[in-house]
């Protein structure tokens, strides 16, 4: 993923007097964010963080609600049916790119139903094996895979997520056949492996990392555009296999429901970039293995947006996991 930073004045907008005193007028209530995960998770602890800066700038309260089901599909459903007036607000991210990718029926559209915001946050995956495990490298780990076909299982914290697409395309990359083992949550994911009911996983840096300088895990390869700074020694999956579709990391961000007026966006867009620079937010975003990420613009969003859709198409396209 490109960084993207905040550079630069908001482009002033010419606009009818009457949509002119509407955008002095927001926010005149408090404004809700929508959640898709667990209380409690990485992305809520993320959002709560950024909440009370976002209400600072935006000079009300805001209210954070957790609309969990579905892997986000109804959160962003729920937040697609609301009224586009800026009130409600998605803490969108790639898993609705992704699930909609995977179930094409679903009745919302994350490209068309949304206007994008920004960036707040991204995180990679980490290839990780247990610590006893015979495999010291990326090699040797497809050539056993490869010597025992279907004998192997790699362990997600769901289907659709992350880790499970991230495996999905090493074996489709590599061509092996290796079983998915989604567990009922991501933080299972290393109490599997090193039981040894799964052999490798792709857990998030957060989950990884600290498993992996504890001695628990090892780490074979990371899922960055570049080294990570808390495993220098690892290499990216880029470097090992030099295909693009291996660069992948779980992003989220601020989704509008569409038609949000673009006076409101811009307001929004302003103010979250001042909330992710408050004080505590970046240590908390590292805490849960993530990186501060902004974009330059709503419109840097929305096509960052449509590039991942469409690489994310192919990853889904190449690993034959579309349903109807």
């Amino acid at each position: 993923m490109q960084r993207r930073t905040f550079c630069g004045s908001l482009a002033a907008l010419t606009l009818p007097a009457g949509l002119a005193w509407a955008a002095d007028a927001y926010p005149s209530r408090p404004v809700r964010v929508i959640v898709p995960f667990a209380a409690g998770g990485g992305p809520d602890v993320m959002m709560r963080k950024i909440a009370p800066g976002l209400g600072e700038a935006l000079g009300q309260a805001i209210v954070v609600e957790n609309k969990v089901g579905a892997a986000g599909v109804l959160a962003a459903q729920y937040v697609a049916s609301q009224p586009a007036d800026g009130y409600t607000l998605l803490h969108g991210a790639i898993t609705q790119l992704v699930q909609k990718l995977l179930q094409p029926s679903l009745k919302f559209d994350p490209i068309n139903d949304f206007v994008p915001i920004t960036l707040t946050s991204a995180a990679p995956a980490v290839l990780t094996v247990a610590a006893d495990s015979p495999y010291k490298n990326l090699d040797q780990l497809v050539a056993a895979a490869k010597a025992a076909p279907g004998k192997m299982n790699y362990s997600s914290g769901g289907i659709g997520t992350g880790a499970h697409l991230a495996g999905a395309t090493l074996a489709a990359l590599y061509g092996l056949q290796v079983t998915h083992i989604p567990l009922k949550g991501s933080v299972e994911i290393p109490t599997s492996l090193i039981r040894g009911d799964t052999q490798f996983a792709f857990p998030t840096a957060g989950t990884a990392v600290p498993q992996v300088k504890g001695g628990k895990l090892r780490a074979l390869a990371v899922t960055s555009g570049k080294r990570m700074t808390a495993l220098p020694d690892v290499p990216t999956l880029f470097e090992l296999t030099k295909d693009p579709l291996t660069v992948q990391e779980s992003w989220s961000g601020f989704w509008a429901p569409a038609k949000t007026p673009p006076e409101v966006i811009h307001k929004v867009f302003a103010a979250a970039i001042k909330a992710v620079r408050q004080p505590g937010v970046e240590e908390a975003a590292t805490n849960a293995g993530n990186v501060i990420e902004v974009s330059e613009s709503p419109a840097a969003y929305a096509a960052f947006m449509r590039s991942e859709n469409a690489k994310w198409a192919e990853i889904v396209r190449k690993a034959g996991l579309a349903t109807s």
